[in-house]
């Protein structure tokens, strides 16, 4: 029995995995040890550049339609606001998607298995990877399912979405380096009055206790996530909502109705060393773990599997060599070691101890953050960093020219064009190359006699503000990102990187 790809791990990093292969052609099969997706979760941000991957699949306007927009986040001291960032404008020009969007991770998990199954692919549940051995052209792996027999499978590759405790990583050897914040976390689902059950996001940054409040679809519902740091942290595992609650939530000026959802944890900040290991791949929580800070860690899981998807169907359909697989180490680890440098700065200023550190949140904060955001440019930074939008291949081994503002390995910058954009063009999921400007018809034979669909786009101001160059080349990869930046515009320079990197192209 056999699939090109095994996933092990049904979490949305595998689902997006699977979905993703699935509309490449490629086989795969998705196993999870658990008997049903999960109907808790803690994460809860989905991110702009999320909704843009998600959009190539016709899944982004579901999400947003099941989901909460956040137009602002506000800091309390003291009992009181103390000062508002609004996001409903903070990214617009930037992203089809200019808003921080809540879309909690149990019924994200089920969006995506509605797709696949309609896609014919049905996550094997009770089902779990014992052990695996790569063979050198494929890869077989060890199954125990709901009857609790041994099953072999075959596989041309394997993919670790298999959380924190991966048993995948721990087959090919890779160290997890990091350490756990000494914190004791607690997630809740609560119904609640009061001020800060408004549709916004609300943080206390107050001496007490750290506590954001997520609004969630539905009146009166909301997400509590905070920190427990006395003498309660000792004690986690026998810690009730009652423990935790009543300083922060009397800053925040809450009356709690009803508690459907409680639980403690302990966070990890840690990175794997490898990311790839002969033919098993590690993503996801497998790979990289970090504090929810920011609201980056499914949304990274996520971009793993993309980034890795585009390339397992390269290499399995024969459009590609072998070593094109090596650039999903190479783009995705130096990403989650910075990720889990930033989340660990940005968690320990909230909930670092201390006179000094208590003045530096509670006085100068709430005063400096909101006047920040008062100039375009520090609105614009703070933005691209959470949504991931900023994210770049630049240093990355497919990653080739430059023109203007843009470098090869840079996201393709989002231009708003009449009624419709320049994304509406990337539901092809295939290499493509865009024009803003005029074409050569030289490069139009080359590009038709190769199936490579060329979208020449008018120049209009917008393109120059968004940074891209008139008639400039730019190759994009099926996961959006730009391959090769070319000022000539030449199908020599295409047929060079093409050749270079062994990419064969399909039709579009």
């Amino acid at each position: 029995m056999r699939s090109e790809v095994l996933i092990v791990g049904a979490g949305p990093t595998g689902l997006v995995l699977a979905l993703w292969l699935t509309r490449l052609g490629v086989g795969v099969r998705i196993i999870d040890k658990t008997s049903a997706p999960g109907t808790t979760s803690r994460a809860l941000a989905v991110q702009a550049r999320t909704l843009e991957f998600y959009r190539q699949l016709d899944l982004a306007d579901a999400v947003v339609e099941r989901g909460h927009k956040v137009p602002a986040v506000n800091l309390w001291v003291k009992g009181e606001r103390a000062a508002q960032v609004e996001f409903d404008t903070v990214g617009v020009g930037l992203t089809p998607y200019p808003f921080l969007h809540v879309f909690p991770q149990g019924q994200h998990e089920r969006l995506l298995i509605e797709r696949l199954e309609a896609a014919g692919v049905f996550v094997q549940r009770d089902t779990e990877l014992l052990r695996f051995c790569d063979e050198g052209d494929h890869v077989t792996g060890y199954l125990r399912g709901p009857d609790g027999s041994e099953q072999p499978w075959q596989a041309s590759y394997i993919a670790g979405c298999d959380g924190a405790r991966s048993l995948v990583r721990e087959t090919i050897g890779a160290d997890f380096p990091g350490g756990t914040y000494k914190q004791v976390f607690y997630v809740a689902d609560v119904e609640a009055e009061g001020p800060s059950i408004d549709g916004q996001l609300h943080i206390d940054l107050d001496e007490a206790d750290f506590l954001a409040v997520f609004p969630l679809a539905g009146a009166h519902c909301a997400r509590f996530i905070g920190t427990v740091r006395d003498e309660r942290a000792e004690h986690a595992e026998t810690l009730k909502f009652e423990d935790v609650s009543d300083r922060a939530i009397q800053h925040l000026q809450l009356t709690v109705r009803a508690v459907h959802w409680f639980s403690t944890y302990h966070v990890h900040h840690r990175v794997t060393e490898h990311f790839r290991h002969g033919r098993a791949f590690l993503l996801g929580d497998a790979a990289h773990i970090h504090s929810p800070a920011g609201g980056q860690g499914m949304n990274t899981g996520i971009g793993d599997a993309i980034n890795l998807a585009w390339k397992l169907a390269a290499v399995l359909a024969g459009r590609a060599p072998e070593r094109l697989l090596d650039s999903y180490e190479a783009e995705r680890i130096g990403f989650a070691r910075r990720l889990v440098a930033t989340t660990d700065r940005v968690f320990t200023f909230a909930t670092m101890d201390g006179h000094l550190a208590d003045i530096v949140r509670t006085r100068l904060a709430p005063i400096l953050i909101p006047a920040l955001t008062h100039f375009e440019a520090a609105r614009e930074f703070l933005f691209r960093t959470v949504s991931q939008i900023t994210l770049d291949y630049r240093e990355g081994p497919l990653s080739a020219g430059s023109a203007g503002k843009l470098h090869g390995g840079d996201r393709l910058p989002w231009v708003r064009m009449g009624e419709t954009d320049n994304f509406a063009v990337f539901t092809s999921v295939n290499w493509q190359a865009h024009i803003y400007g005029n074409a050569s018809a030289e490069l139009v034979e080359y590009c038709a006699g190769r199936g490579l669909a060329l979208h020449v786009f008018d120049w209009q101001a917008p393109c120059g503000a968004a940074g891209l160059t008139r008639d400039a080349l730019y190759l994009l990869r099926p996961d959006t990102y730009i391959a090769l930046v070319d000022a000539s515009a030449s199908p020599q320079g295409l047929d060079g990187y093409l050749a270079a990197h062994g990419i064969k192209l399909s039709p579009s």
